[in-house]
């Protein structure tokens, strides 16, 4: 297949479905961990459509969603200070803090930029030499690596202006925490894409060894999230753990080395805080030694931040696969995108946003609200 739409077909899915319909024998439950495929699962309805026997549990894959308030509440710090340009993708600014999110820092003056890659907060750092330009840098490893490169080309060409806020984490210690939970009902894993396009699969086969459970790499089109909870159900139906690529068009078992380098100078690994989950050892990334002068965190001395979650949001129990959007007293009410309680409500791949938007209300969908994909 060579273009988009057919990974939509209705006749594939079809049989994707019959195929799963006829291996599965027993309950199970999958977590896809990746905020795009929870978007295409309920977009599409494929949740709706597994028999019942598959269950699929939204894990923490939305980077917007898990990055801690004190790094949002240390950006807006930062965002309001006369001196500094703050740069950020544009799914940030709805973001709330303790009492602000960062559109409410630009209407108070604050010069809060929406840009598209990294690179463009380091030209506005050439073209303002007498400005201080942040970029926030926060996602997993597929936002690290373009990350990486800006602070080394700032480095590299002598901007001393440009600096970045760090807040990006990695998956698979995130795999390792929900495995280890005491509350935890997973027991197969559909692994995001483009993480393993950019660090390869060889951090998976010891997890999968360690907690017995399939990890089967996966797209983000119906037909490849179909594909990849067909091989998981096999596999499961098996009494198998491997790890398996289903998605070989974009992902190769060592990932793309180039931007690993790049990581490798740029970054150490270090502990992160996850929004609503808390610290997980050796989970995220900061800057190394060498390239410290480029932290944020250290240049406007914000690192003494502590917050507290509101009280009403629920949205760690959403991230941790806990409870689904709609079983939150707050989802729709109390929080929805226009005043949502947390990021999960209002990121591009949250999954409260994604019940809320496709209307996932927690009954039954009308026959015009049912899944396009068959």
């Amino acid at each position: 297949m060579k273009y988009l739409d057919e990974f939509q077909n209705p006749e594939l899915a079809r049989r994707l479905l019959d195929d799963i319909r006829s291996t599965v024998t027993r309950p199970w439950a999958l977590m896809e961990v990746c905020g795009g495929q929870t978007h295409t699962i309920i977009r599409h309805g494929i949740d709706q459509l597994l028999p019942d026997e598959v269950e699929l549990i939204h894990g923490p894959g939305c980077p917007v969603c898990v990055t801690p308030l004190e790094v949002i509440d240390k950006a807006l710090e930062i965002a309001s200070r006369p001196d500094v340009i703050f740069c950020s993708f544009g799914d940030m600014l709805r973001v709330p803090g303790s009492d602000r999110d960062l559109f409410q820092v630009r209407s108070r003056g604050g010069d809060v930029r929406v840009v598209y890659s990294p690179l463009d907060a380091l030209k506005i750092a050439q073209q303002n030499p007498d400005r201080e330009v942040v970029f926030f840098g926060i996602g997993f490893e597929t936002t690290a690596p373009p990350n990486a490169m800006t602070v080394h080309q700032a480095r590299k060409l002598g901007i001393p202006n440009f600096s970045l806020l760090v807040s990006h984490v990695r998956v698979p210690p995130a795999i390792e925490a929900i495995m280890t939970s005491p509350s935890c009902r997973v027991q197969a894993f559909l692994a995001a894409g483009h993480v393993c396009s950019v660090m390869g699969m060889g951090e998976y086969p010891e997890l999968a060894d360690r907690f017995r459970v399939p990890i089967v790499v996966t797209g983000f089109e119906p037909l490849d999230i179909l594909e990849g909870i067909r091989r998981t159900v096999r596999q499961l139906e098996r009494g198998e753990h491997t790890v398996d690529n289903a998605y070989p068009r974009a992902v190769r078992s060592e990932g793309n080395p180039a931007a690993q380098a790049m990581l490798a100078d740029v970054f150490e690994v270090t502990d992160r805080a996850w929004r609503g989950i808390g610290t997980i050892p050796a989970s995220g990334w900061r800057l190394s030694e060498r390239y410290r002068d480029y932290d944020a965190e250290y240049r406007f001395s914000v690192g003494g931040i502590t917050t507290k979650e509101p009280a009403a949001c629920r949205s760690g129990e959403v991230l941790q696969g806990l409870i689904k959007p709609h079983e939150c007293a707050a989802f729709g009410t109390v929080c929805t995108p226009r005043t949502p309680l947390g990021a999960t409500m209002v990121s591009s791949e949250g999954a409260c946003a994604a019940y809320y938007l496709y209307r996932r209300l927690g009954t039954t969908p009308t026959p015009q609200e049912a899944s396009p994909v068959v």
